[in-house]
């Protein structure tokens, strides 16, 4: 009987028949707390990481791959500058079945001790940064760890490691896996091998991704990583089908060591000062406040005593809930100086217009700007800006020939067994349908082997694609390039303080096309990169910054003074423009107007050409200057 065929019971609703429940609905049974109590455990930070993986950023096969790259080579940098070596990286990327790849980074650092190689890539938060205030890239030890546990948890396979500390002693290979349940290594294999390095550390993960090109992906990264970092020298190996890549190093010198400093008052809550309190081992209060603290003077710590009501000879270890309140207040309302900035290293102007120019070569212009440092939470920061425009950016695909019967077009080798249609299509941002409609244009039939394009149709391939981007570059958004302590931000753009400035700032003004509340449009790659010994990322991945309002508004001050600098070169350029479009209008008529001249005066024409050229330069600078 169905539900509309049961009988109405005495409220109007239909009866079910006795002996039968509601499907899916159990009644809840009564259990006691000691019952509840004995389900209860402790939670290991990796337990609750596989199953929250997307917050390190292993949310999809493809973002996978890149931040395993990514924390790979932060880790990799970081142990090369703390040495005191330039950095040598190879990233290699081997792909083993449709989804399953290798990631291979090898370093030339000072290798690792043997003891300590399980907890580095065995054990999450674990490392050696977090409670230092300096500038670096890792700080919470989950990276290169939790890159190893999402390998092993979609693979099964453990972290392969091989390292060696100096030339004399031996390298040592281990495998090994991390127990999820006690967040604590274990080492399946441990031995000594022969390995050409005299010092430096070769990591392998084996895992599920999907390699990409184009936006997102690990060649966009390493290249904004060559950027950041120009003191590194970088061999990319790339999946097969694609380029090898060398991105050279720009300078000789290692950034400066940035200096680590204490905690500053203004920068420290009301639940940490009063832990600090107590763990100090200082004997009075006023000796804690300079001790434990960056920038408090003897005359600084008595006047915060002072305005807090509390006497200098007080006891730290002792201070009462509303007596540190009333402490944590008096700092707030008395003038300190800001922190030391000599914990933060910027990359430079120099090198940062070297990198634009080295990555996007003949641009039209380039602009750099490092401001002056500033604090947020008692923090200090540094913001630095460069700008590259036209040039190159009309036009970004890469030029080649034809190399073993394939051709280079776009960064990619197309495939020389495939029709030319398809093997379009292995470039970012090519469909089927763009591919036939772009083949049409260049007059090349869609069923050809690519293998078999003749240099002058790979030629004619290569016109229309880059006619196609420049096209479509006049209504594209501009390349944003995110960077934070030299690290490149892939993921969560419109999420970041980075991307809220650069849509906050009034780009029209500099004569650059903008829709409202968006990023501006056109030719233009602009780098943002912020220097912190604490950088307020969003989540635990770092791939976009938090809305501070001091950030915002000294990234918007930096990238205004790139944006006058360009909104002047492109007046100029607007301006010379006319002047030619007025001066090629005089030359269609100059030779009529010299022959007439000659005519009514039967002066030489080559007197009257040179004395109307002269009027007209100088028609064409007044008209400029006006």
């Amino acid at each position: 009987m169905s539900a509309v065929d049961r009988p109405a019971g005495p409220d109007g609703t239909s009866r079910r028949p006795p002996g039968r429940k509601k499907a899916g609905s159990t009644p809840r049974k009564k259990r006691s707390a000691e019952r509840l109590a004995r389900g209860q455990r402790d939670i290991s930070v990796s337990e609750f990481f596989v199953k929250n993986r997307h917050l390190l950023g292993f949310d999809s096969p493809a973002r996978a791959l890149l931040t395993t790259v990514k924390e790979a080579v932060d880790n990799a940098l970081d142990a090369c500058e703390e040495a005191g070596i330039l950095p040598t990286l190879l990233v290699e990327i081997e792909q083993r079945s449709e989804d399953r790849y290798v990631v291979a980074l090898q370093d030339n650092g000072p290798g690792i001790v043997v003891g300590q190689v399980p907890k580095i890539f065995g054990k999450l938060l674990y490392g050696s940064k977090f409670h230092a205030l300096k500038q670096s890239r890792g700080q919470q030890g989950i990276g290169i760890s939790a890159a190893g546990m999402y390998g092993q948890i979609t693979t099964g396979k453990p972290v392969r490691i091989t390292s060696r500390t100096k030339p004399e002693h031996p390298a040592h290979y281990l495998e090994v896996i991390i127990n999820t349940k006690k967040n604590a290594p274990e080492v399946i294999r441990d031995t000594e091998v022969d390995w050409e390095e005299p010092h430096g550390t070769r990591v392998e993960i084996e895992l599920q991704g999907n390699y990409k090109s184009g936006k997102h992906s690990v060649d966009e990264y390493l290249e904004q990583t060559a950027l950041a970092n120009p003191h590194a020298e970088i061999f990319y190996y790339p999946p097969k089908g694609r380029k090898d890549v060398v991105y050279p190093r720009l300078t000789d010198e290692l950034p400066a060591e940035p200096a680590r400093i204490k905690p500053h008052p203004y920068g420290v809550e009301l639940g940490i000062l009063m832990k600090m309190l107590k763990d100090s081992k200082a004997r009075h209060i006023t000796t804690a406040l300079r001790e434990d603290f960056s920038r408090v003077t003897p005359k600084v710590a008595d006047e915060i005593c002072k305005v807090a009501g509390l006497s200098p000879k007080a006891r730290p270890t002792t201070i009462a809930n509303r007596e540190a309140e009333s402490l944590f207040k008096a700092i707030q309302k008395v003038k300190i100086r800001n922190p030391s900035t000599d914990c933060i290293v910027p990359i430079g102007e120099e090198l940062i217009r070297k990198g634009l120019e080295r990555e996007i070569e003949n641009a039209s212009f380039y602009s750099v700007r490092t401001r002056p440092p500033r604090v947020y939470r008692g923090n200090p920061f540094q913001v630095e800006v460069g700008l590259a425009y036209g040039g190159q950016l009309t036009g970004l695909l890469d030029h080649g020939d034809i190399t073993d019967g394939g051709a280079w077009v776009g960064g990619v080798r197309l495939n020389p067994t495939k029709k030319v249609e398809m093997a379009l299509t292995a470039i970012s941002g090519i469909t089927r349908k763009k591919a036939v409609a772009l083949l049409l244009k260049a007059g090349i039939d869609r069923a050809t082997k690519t293998g078999m394009l003749t240099p002058h149709q790979v030629g004619l391939l290569r016109d229309v694609l880059d006619a196609e981007v420049r096209s479509e570059t006049a209504t594209r958004s501009i390349q944003l390039v995110r960077l934070a302590n030299r690290v490149p931000l892939q993921y969560q753009q419109s999420a970041c303080a980075i991307h809220k400035a650069v849509c906050e700032v009034n780009w029209r003004r500099y004569q650059v096309s903008q829709p409202r509340g968006g990023l501006p449009q056109g030719p233009l790659v602009l780098v943002v990169h912020i220097a912190s010994v604490w950088v307020p990322f969003t989540s635990e991945s770092k791939e976009a910054i938090a809305h501070y309002s001091e950030i915002i508004d000294e990234i918007k001050r930096c990238v205004m003074d790139c944006g006058r600098e360009l909104g002047s070169y492109l007046s100029r350029r607007k301006r010379h423009k006319a002047q030619a479009e007025r001066r090629s209008k005089f030359d269609l008529y100059c030779g009529e107007l010299v022959e007439a001249l000659h005519d009514l005066t039967g002066r030489r024409r080559a007197e009257l050409k040179k004395i109307l050229d002269s009027a007209a330069d100088h028609y064409a600078e007044v008209s400029d200057e006006v």
